[in-house]
């Protein structure tokens, strides 16, 4: 297995005893006030149970959502956008219960400082062990989270003021933020025990053991330009799907599908040019087309082949890859073969269009050597929804790994496992 960095510090090089420890967790798992996949905070109990059982006190954050107006800048709060949901799912787990502290919220500028003098009550119950912990608001609630100037500093600051060690466990949260990248600048900082397994299972993907197939999705190429031309230098072997496999196509056999855009189509383009000496795009042979975007009306999908593809003709929305597609040459031969296996991919739309997902996955599993290294969030959870045995079977396995975020496995693999922004700032110098 790989090893981490020697210049991070980790949570087991501090002495912990009488010590308010405060954690960068990702627990962004809400949806409309309900937790959609308790995955994220399932994985951080041991973190929780560590820092107790050492004689620490925990204070946890997060961020749930996207709160804050692109055009105004304003801060929307609220229960949707709360962590009400996750504390009481935490509190039914863990004995003696987090708290959250009531702090002035503006209507329109949200939490606009951190007073330490607020939680001072809470923090002296926490250290006679009156309660468990104390979860702070959702960090996208303070004006200061995601600000560029001196107000996530002075956020940063006010975290230091009530805790002696910073903690990010947080993989998934990849961009810097006051709480992910400021806190760890303003006080003595660590990396968690989920950081470091991350981190570690990173590495198998940044330095795969050949054959290595990678099976990427996405509902925009031009996001997926970056990571997926770095990826494609590391693979054997690479499957697309969604809209990354429309534009793809679109661009190889000069056909029009509908909802790809134009630009995606261009940037595909140099994809295209590059596979046509190293051949390294497993093409599923079959997609299936409809003219909306659910199921509603039966028999209005077909199944459209790739060798019936003509240049100029126009086709309506490609909305997964076909079951017999898998079927074409060297596709599920390459994934029977694979030592590594990457997945970054929901290849339909669902949960109309499952299929292509489904036998995906299934394929994957048939494989029972290769380290198969699935990304987070919409892949995870249609694995679970799909084909829940394999899910099943998958967790006692450990050729299988799941990351909590798949965007910043995504972003590592442009950037570079330590060029994470929130990790590099663990770095010692």
């Amino acid at each position: 297995m790989s090893k981490l960095d020697p210049r991070l510090p980790l949570l087991d090089d501090f002495d912990l005893e009488g010590k308010v420890v405060l954690a960068r967790v990702d627990h962004n798992v809400v949806e409309k006030g309900l937790i959609k996949d308790a995955f994220r905070i399932d994985s951080t109990y041991g973190l929780i149970h560590h820092i107790s059982s050492r004689g620490g006190f925990p204070v946890l954050m997060t961020h749930v959502g996207r709160t804050r107006d692109s055009k105004t800048g304003n801060i929307k709060t609220g229960p949707g956008t709360a962590v009400t949901a996750v504390v009481d799912y935490l509190n039914r787990k863990i004995k003696g219960g987090f708290v959250v502290p009531e702090l002035p919220v503006d209507p329109d500028k949200g939490i606009l400082s951190l007073d330490p003098g607020l939680l001072a009550g809470l923090l002296a119950d926490l250290k006679k062990r009156a309660a468990g912990g104390i979860y702070l608001p959702n960090t996208r609630w303070f004006a200061g989270e995601e600000s560029k100037d001196e107000r996530a500093k002075e956020l940063a600051r006010s975290f230091a003021a009530i805790a002696d060690l910073y903690v990010n466990d947080a993989f998934g949260s990849w961009q810097p933020h006051a709480s992910t990248y400021d806190a760890a600048r303003a006080m003595p900082s660590a990396a968690g025990f989920l950081m470091q397994k991350e981190l570690v299972h990173l590495d198998l993907v940044l330095n795969p053991e050949a054959p290595f197939v990678a099976v990427v999705a996405g509902s925009k190429y031009d996001t997926k330009i970056g990571p997926l031309t770095k990826l494609y230098e590391k693979v054997d072997r690479l499957i697309l799907g969604g809209v990354i496999y429309n534009a793809f196509l679109a661009a190889k056999y000069g056909v029009e599908i509908k909802g790809v855009a134009g630009e995606d189509v261009e940037l595909a383009r140099g994809l295209v040019e590059k596979d046509k000496s190293a051949g390294k795009i497993l093409e599923p042979s079959a997609v299936i087309e409809s003219p909306t975007l659910d199921r509603s009306e039966p028999g209005k999908t077909r199944v459209v082949r790739l060798s019936d593809f003509k240049p100029g003709a126009r086709y309506e929305y490609f909305l997964d890859v076909a079951d017999e597609g898998f079927d074409a040459p060297g596709v599920s031969e390459a994934l029977a073969g694979a030592r590594t296996v990457f997945v970054n991919a929901v290849m339909g739309l669902t949960p109309h269009f499952p299929d292509g997902s489904r036998r995906l996955y299934s394929e994957i599993a048939k494989n029972k050597t290769a380290r198969k290294l699935y990304g987070g969030g919409d892949t995870l959870t249609e694995l679970k929804n799909l084909t829940p045995g394999v899910y099943l079977e998958a967790l006692d396995d450990e050729t299988y790994y799941f990351f909590t975020g798949g965007g910043a496995v995504l972003t590592a693999i442009e950037s570079g496992a330590y060029g994470l922004k929130p990790v590099a700032a663990l770095l010692k110098d």
